[in-house]
């Protein structure tokens, strides 16, 4: 920097903010000026939202809050994320830093030092403690949210409104989120709900990221640069293709440029010293797709390895793995071939010899020596984190995987390669957003290796270069609230808080400042419609009389005339009765001052827009009369179930506080909270054994694919597992009834999918009999699992005795094997 004003500005800052100067020094490299920005607002005091592309390095500011946090005795601070693969990777990295005795982990299935000073945690772990008012609350400084944006998603998002709104008021907030488009409204709710704080965008990516269309074997540039970056206009060689032109690719500047960087077709010699590259045509009229051997030999000629490729389904995954491998590529030397090898055996040796074969091991070891890896929710737990370690260290170089790995894992490439641009919801295939197409190719380039990264887009017939270009221009998607009350949740806020408190609470979450601020667009647009009203109403006006009753005198008149001949199957008298009414409405009209007006009819076309217009505006203030106020709402009637099913009392001074079956609900968060308290204070689970209650528990934490019938009761547990079932299920029926009577939305039915293997895995059998039973790949089965215990764990604490006995038991039952190895 040679600027003498810069480098004094720069001093300056040094000095205001001497921590933020002194941690950036002591990083591997130079901070981004969007890093110094949010550290500096720590440093002075403030929370901070910070927006950046991923991959850019926003939880460099989460860690300067912790090292501002361990720089002052006492003080604490929690790291939460979405996912416990999330957390278990920064727990890791923490523990590098600041040393095992000072990290904890908190994922619901394990607890590692959970009094520590710095304690990495999942987000709902953090809502639990905010309930409980837990101790270890005692001394937190800050907490930082990472992947906030989170906040959106329809299941999980609500828990990050509640943490956000009920953390003391003392704890500084550092929210890091992908590039949205409303950083800047969500910054505002934060400024009001957590008081200052610094709203931090950047949408620079540290590495550049270049994007290209595979066309059969060519990779082509998506944007032409002679246009100017400004610009972004779509490279014109592809257009031609699309149109159906030949053209020459070497026509192509930047494919040019390219080669001369390496860039060279699968299959392609380079060419002598000196030597030119011959000139070939494209077969405009059927272009055909490389297959996935060729692809991953091209991309590593072109030194464009390590790569993740996006398939977006299990099955296609797994599918390219085994492709590849038939192909006979080899992609790793003998020395990494042995330490991965020594890697895999190091983090698989607790795993039982008997479930090896069950798990694929073999093969997917030998997968992993070549260079390849499959990566998706199917994949037991600690398998994905091999492949992410192996990833990480360039050991395995090209990775198929579904859009779950774009999802906050840190694990970038030097290339993103999309087969396709759309996927497969559930329901019908759809095209992926412009936010999820930054998300995927944001993997792409790896700072501190890379001098920029690449996105490959393959080509397909039906493919569209100006979509494309619309997909990646558009960078940032919306963030909006997904929070409604739960039961859980207000039994919590009515005994912290009372109800009158509890629903000024809920006024201020996300959710109803969006709608707030949905309300002053909408009231605005009524203001302005009222002027426009306003202007029609003196355009129609009439020297001879009141034309806005005329008009509404010739509505009426029209619309009875179309109700008329549109219903002549009336019987006689209602006909009659109709014809009388027009009759006189036509008789009215006659006689209306206005009706002898020579602009009669120009008014009346100013009638007819005043008339519509003011439809309209009814319509928008219904809007804002159903906007006002809408999460306070939902509470409302989600008490009043509460009160009809005695978990909540109205004393005779107007207040509400818990009943025992309230004090009891507190403890049981989750989807089923009212089922599961209803079901405990019932007594319907105290017949039930160990197996018996992991089963059912499993039914209650379970969601069916799709496409998956149900499962009827054949295989389940005869018994009183099935008198327990029936019960749950008629409770479950009672209970949506009750939600659908007070117009709230209800929940799902039980689902008995996974209670068969569940019942068999806790009683003892082998794995390859329960994921025959359960029809789930091993990571489903772990997942399941997991919840299933989150819930037992639950039930252990809260039921009464004979149930929290066997509750402990299924526990026990269920914790074995590779549940055990995936939760490490």
């Amino acid at each position: 920097m040679t600027d003498p004003a810069a480098r004094y500005a720069e001093a300056q800052s040094r000095r205001a903010h001497p921590l933020t100067a002194a941690f950036a020094a002591a990083q591997r490299f130079e901070l981004d000026p969007f890093q110094i920005a949010g550290c500096q607002a720590l440093e002075d005091g403030r929370s901070v939202l910070v927006a950046a592309p991923t991959g850019a390095g926003k939880t460099i500011v989460g860690e300067f809050a912790i090292h501002l946090a361990m720089l002052a005795a006492g003080e604490k601070a929690f790291y939460t994320t979405p996912m416990k693969a999330l957390s278990n990777q920064k727990f890791r990295e923490l523990q590098e830093v600041y040393g095992e005795d000072q990290v904890g982990l908190l994922t619901g299935d394990t607890n590692i030092n959970g009094s520590a000073r710095v304690v990495v945690m999942t987000t709902e772990v953090l809502r639990n403690m905010l309930y409980a008012d837990s101790p270890a609350l005692a001394g937190l400084r800050y907490v930082v949210m990472d992947e906030v944006h989170y906040l959106a998603d329809r299941f999980r998002g609500g828990v990050w409104e509640e943490v956000i709104i009920h953390l003391p008021p003392q704890v500084r907030l550092v929210s890091l989120s992908a590039t949205v488009s409303n950083a800047e409204e969500f910054g505002d709710w934060l400024d009001t709900v957590r008081g200052d704080t610094e709203v931090i965008v950047s949408e620079i990516r540290p590495v550049p990221l270049e994007q290209h269309v595979l066309v059969r074997n060519d990779l082509l540039p998506l944007f032409d640069d002679r246009a100017g970056i400004a610009t972004a206009q779509v490279n014109q060689e592809l257009m031609r293709i699309r149109g159906g032109s030949g053209s020459r690719y070497e026509n192509n500047r930047q494919a040019q440029e390219f080669r001369s960087r390496g860039g060279y077709a699968a299959g392609e010699r380079r060419p002598p010293r000196g030597g030119r590259r011959p000139v070939r045509t494209a077969n405009v009229q059927r272009i055909e797709r490389m297959d996935r051997p060729q692809v991953v030999q091209l991309l590593e000629r072109a030194n464009l390895l390590p790569a993740i490729f996006f398939i977006f389904s299990r099955a296609g995954c797994d599918g390219a793995v085994q492709q590849v491998r038939r192909s006979g590529l080899r992609l790793t030397s003998r020395e990494e071939r042995d330490e991965i090898r020594r890697v895999v055996d190091e983090r698989t040796r607790t795993l039982a010899e008997d479930d090896l074969h069950v798990l694929g091991y073999w093969e997917w070891r030998e997968n992993l020596e070549r260079g390849i890896a499959a990566h998706h929710a199917g994949l037991l737990p600690a398998f994905k984190e091999v492949v992410e370690e192996l990833f990480r260290r360039k050991l395995v170089k090209v990775v198929f995987a579904t859009e779950t790995l774009a999802l906050g894992i840190n694990m970038p490439a030097r290339t993103v390669v999309l087969e396709k641009l759309e996927k497969f919801n559930g329901e019908a295939r759809v095209a992926i957003t412009s936010g999820e197409y930054t998300q995927l190719t944001g993997r792409a380039g790896r700072r501190g290796i890379d001098v920029e990264g690449h996105a490959v887009i393959q080509w397909t017939e039906a493919l569209d270069p100006q979509a494309v270009a619309a997909l990646a221009s558009r960078r940032t998607y919306p963030l909006n609230s997904s929070f409604r009350p739960t039961y859980n949740m207000a039994v919590n806020l009515i005994d912290r808080f009372g109800r009158e408190q509890a629903r000024e609470i809920l006024e201020s979450s996300f959710a109803q400042f969006q709608a707030d601020r949905a309300v002053v667009g909408l009231a605005r647009e009524v203001k302005d419609a009222e002027e426009s009203l306003a202007g029609y109403a003196k355009a129609m006006s009439c020297d001879r009389g009141d034309f806005v009753e005329y008009a509404g005198l010739r509505r009426e008149l029209s619309d009875l005339e179309k109700l008329n001949r549109a219903d002549r199957p009336a019987p006689a008298r209602i006909r009659d009765r109709r014809q009388h009414e027009i009759q006189s409405l036509r008789t009215r009209l006659q006689r209306h001052p206005c009706h002898t007006c020579p602009d009669r009819e120009a008014h009346a076309r100013w009638g007819e827009r005043y008339a519509k217009l003011d439809r309209r505006v009814e319509k928008i203030r219904r809007q804002i009369d159903a906007r006002t106020g809408t999460v306070a709402r939902v509470f409302d009637r989600v008490v009043d179930v509460l009160a009809a099913l005695d978990y909540v009392r109205v004393e005779a001074d107007g207040s509400t506080v818990l009943t025992p079956a309230g004090a009891t609900m507190k403890r049981i968060y989750g989807e089923r909270d009212l089922l599961v308290a209803e079901a405990l204070r019932q007594g319907l689970w105290t017949s039930l054994d160990a197996p018996g209650l992991a089963a059912l528990a499993s039914c209650l934490v379970y969601e069916p694919r799709r496409d998956e019938a149900g499962a009827g009761e054949h295989g389940l547990p005869r018994g009183p597992f099935r008198e327990a079932l029936g019960a749950t299920q008629i409770l479950w029926s009672r209970l949506d009834d009750l939600e659908q009577d007070h117009r709230l939305p209800g929940s799902e039915p039980v689902a008995t999918g996974l209670a068969r293997a569940m019942h068999s895995w806790a009683r003892g059998a082998s794995l390859d009999r329960v994921l025959d039973e359960a029809d789930l790949a091993a990571g489903d089965f772990v997942r399941w699992s997991k919840q299933t215990i989150d819930l037992l764990d639950q039930l252990s604490m809260v039921a009464a005795g004979p149930v929290a006995v066997t509750a402990r038991r299924a526990l026990d039952a269920v914790r074995r094997g590779i549940v055990v190895y995936g939760s490490q």
